[in-house]
């Protein structure tokens, strides 16, 4: 077979072998070759400053040298069991100690994974059926996590959608929708509806941020409707704060789910709760009726184990997150003085650690809201800063500790060409 040298030649291999050409997570018109500390470089040899960094895992930057040692000393030990070992219980350990809500944790391959089983769990604990989850947040691709979370057409709430083929109309009968940052809204559907189990929220979702008491108020609803609280860290555990968002808001959910930066790269995430809750993975305790089953081939992996040990090691260290928030600081202001110099209506959305722009005037506090006047402007936006060496999502911009001063040089000229290109050209 000829060797493929091209970009070009990789995307056609891979439209006919992948449906739409890709793996259904980012833009398949490219194709990235390798990775290393904040810079990426596609098969074609361009490179980019990485700000979508594998969407969010990689907080450390590619390749970090103390992640890897740590990798490569467990690889000779063994790469999977299928049972117990000493870093899968080491990690949990060390979640243990750092998350507020977590006396025990359950270890499972992705974050979607860990949500569906939160929802389950909180069933299985409460003895109730609905989840109450907001209009546009992420939960991965169970199918009640499927429901309202990019809804193309405004329905009246509590009315679940769903966004894919293939859900049953049960499940969407079981769920009730609410705006985000409404605690009206809220309240009004607990005291219509006896039978929630659990509240499932992203503390910032997406990177919409809460508003001042909102999340102490899903706090203080659940307690008084006894419903249990889930907040989904999965991107902000470890990221907002060593605590995660629990640490960063002050506010302590029933339960919380982990993934992309406890697994330092790798295919790791889990759930945790006090030890009450996760006695219902234990069925010699609970009994056959309330044990609810949960399993994987690659749960507790210990290479993914180990990278997330050394990972967290890493973020424990002094300075650590006021660098990773100057960084933030810098890019967010970079971004919007640009913009305000060009005389653009903008909005920066969510924390100095996830935030994205919103070309807008209005203010952004939920789903319907957080949302570009004209969207042109941000596909072109996006497209003016890969086409300058800034590789970003659509949707996010993840700052790393990895980023230097000369990263963000370079990304405060791309942005500035950006800027006068669309807006001044």
């Amino acid at each position: 077979m000829q060797k493929l040298t091209s970009q070009s030649d990789w995307i056609a291999r891979a439209q006919t072998v992948l449906p739409a050409g890709g793996f259904g997570n980012f833009d398949p018109g490219i194709m990235i070759a390798r990775g290393e500390g904040s810079h990426v470089w596609d098969e074609d040899g361009n490179e980019y400053i990485d700000y979508l960094i594998g969407s969010g895992p990689m907080l450390l930057g590619h390749g970090h040298p103390e992640v890897m040692e740590a990798v490569l000393e467990q690889l000779p030990k063994g790469m999977t069991f299928f049972a117990n070992n000493a870093k899968g219980v080491e990690l949990a350990e060390a979640i243990v100690e750092a998350v507020p809500c977590c006396e025990q944790v359950r270890f499972v391959a992705s974050g979607g994974e860990a949500d569906m089983y939160a929802i389950r769990l909180a069933r299985a604990y409460t003895g109730r059926n609905k989840i109450l989850k907001f209009e546009g947040g992420y939960h991965g691709m169970s199918a009640e996590a499927q429901m309202s979370l990019a809804p193309s057409a405004r329905v009246n709430f509590p009315q679940a959608v769903p966004d894919s083929a293939g859900i049953p109309q049960g499940v969407a009968d079981q769920m009730l929708i609410a705006p985000y940052n409404d605690l009206v809204a809220v309240e009004a559907l607990l005291n219509d509806h006896k039978d929630v189990a659990a509240i499932i929220a992203e503390p910032l979702q997406r990177i919409i941020p809460p508003e001042p008491k909102y999340l102490q108020g899903l706090r203080n609803l659940c307690d008084k409707h006894a419903v249990l609280l889930i907040f989904d860290e999965i991107v902000t555990g470890f990221r907002l704060a060593y605590g995660g968002a629990q640490e960063r808001y002050g506010v302590t959910p029933d339960i919380c789910t982990l993934g992309k930066i406890v697994g330092g790269g790798f295919p790791l995430a889990a759930l945790g709760a006090s030890a009450d809750i996760m006695r219902h993975f234990d069925k010699s305790v609970v009994g056959a009726d309330k044990w609810l089953m949960q399993l994987g081939t690659l749960s507790g992996n210990p290479v993914a184990a180990a990278a997330g040990l050394k990972t967290m090691e890493v973020l424990r260290r002094a300075g650590s997150y006021d660098k990773l928030r100057a960084i933030g600081k810098s890019l967010q202001d970079m971004q919007s003085d640009a913009l305000n110099t060009a005389g653009v209506p903008h909005q920066i959305c969510g924390d100095e650690t996830l935030f994205d722009i919103f070309f807008t005037q209005a203010a952004c506090r939920d789903y319907r809201s957080a949302k570009h006047d004209h969207p042109a402007q941000n596909t072109a936006y996006n497209a003016a800063l890969r086409k300058h060496g800034v590789f970003k999502s659509p949707g996010k911009l993840y700052p790393s500790l990895a980023v230097t001063e000369a990263d963000l040089e370079h990304t405060q000229d791309a942005v500035s060409k950006a800027v006068h290109a669309i807006f001044l050209g």
